[in-house]
């Protein structure tokens, strides 16, 4: 969702590849205090290659990486 807010108000979209997940996953929980960490992490890996279907599918497979799913689960 993220990623479809950005592309249609920024033009960009996240390479979430070149996001470390403990990384990541540290700056949401402390997110709801202090965001700019999560910000800065998100906004380094902006692109505006928002037509290259390999990011956006690398994409769709981090997160899903984020959540503990691993592939051919």
């Amino acid at each position: 969702m993220l990623d479809m807010i950005l592309k249609k108000r920024l033009h960009k979209v996240v390479n979430w590849q070149n996001i470390n997940k403990h990384v990541y996953l540290q700056a949401m929980e402390r997110s709801p205090i202090n965001d700019l960490e999560l910000r800065a992490i998100v906004f380094e890996h902006l692109t505006g290659d928002t037509e290259n279907r390999e990011i956006i599918f690398k994409g769709i497979e981090q997160s899903y990486y984020y959540e503990g799913y691993e592939k051919g689960e």
